[in-house]
């Protein structure tokens, strides 16, 4: 008997990027991985992000698509009728809070909601490739990993190619000693979460944070050389989190933590048990 896949719950916390919302949807509902919880996080936002949200509620439940399927003798071509999108093996819960969390409540309140034993979070505008859980899902089944991670695409808003952006493979040195060097493109336990926490709201480079609090404490990160993962540029579009204000934030913390990851380094043997709160 087969043994079902591994449960993967996919946190998409949104606030305002109702233009992007449906297709990142679509690439996580149409992945070639089996078996995928969604959770999305909708903070209150000034655009159509309810109206996507709802409309995408009702496709996933009665949109239906053909194709030509048959020549029949009487020369009319018959057409094969299907859902639109799966059911089996995928699970949608919508979260739509009355007031504005704000970005890294948002992603802990979509991780208190997700039930998968592998999880992950996926920013609103970006895409993901249809390989992508079940490339990173491997290591985790094969327990090679706690933690993993892939290359990725920077895109503009029409989808082109800005860029590949190819990651070193994980050592603690290149990954957050050197720079921060993983985390877009990632799966990893929920357990992790569970022992080390969520993520910290007194960042703006919160996954930064977080990650690195994991490795700290002995998570095994491993990197797959594969390109996964489409994140959306921001040039000309700075605003929210994006803002230049922020980004000068996220910058200030980054260079903090590669400080703290080098201090740790020189400090402590690297996966000695020690636990950051």
């Amino acid at each position: 008997m087969t043994q079902a896949a591994t449960l993967i719950s996919v946190v998409v916390p949104t606030y305002n990027q109702a233009q992007y919302l449906g297709a990142c949807l679509d690439s996580i509902w149409f992945q070639d991985y089996p078996n995928i919880e969604i959770v999305v996080v909708a903070d209150p936002s000034p655009d159509d992000t309810a109206e996507v949200l709802a409309a995408f509620r009702r496709s996933v439940a009665r949109n239906t698509v053909s194709h030509a399927a048959r020549l029949e003798p009487d020369g009319t071509v018959s057409r094969a009728e299907y859902p639109r999108y799966r059911a089996e093996g995928r699970s949608l819960v919508i979260h739509e809070s009355p007031v504005r969390l704000g970005h890294t409540p948002s992603y802990n309140k979509g991780f208190e909601l997700a039930s998968g034993e592998y999880c992950t979070y996926i920013a609103s505008d970006d895409i993901c490739h249809p390989q992508m859980l079940s490339e990173l899902a491997g290591p985790l089944d094969r327990d090679e990993a706690d933690f993993v991670f892939s290359d990725m695409f920077v895109v503009d808003d029409a989808m082109r190619i800005l860029r590949e952006f190819r990651l070193p493979d994980y050592s603690f040195e290149a990954s957050f000693c050197d720079w921060y060097l993983c985390g877009v493109s990632k799966l990893y336990r929920r357990s992790l979460h569970e022992r080390f926490g969520y993520y910290d709201d007194g960042y703006t480079a919160n996954d930064h944070e977080c990650f690195l609090r994991f490795a700290i404490n002995g998570a095994r990160f491993k990197h797959v050389p594969k390109t996964l993962y489409s994140v959306r540029s921001h040039d000309q579009r700075g605003q929210d989190v994006h803002s230049e204000a922020s980004w000068r934030k996220l910058l200030a913390e980054s260079s903090e933590l590669v400080r703290r990851a080098r201090a740790f380094r020189e400090r402590e043997s690297f996966g000695d048990g020690m636990i950051l709160e």
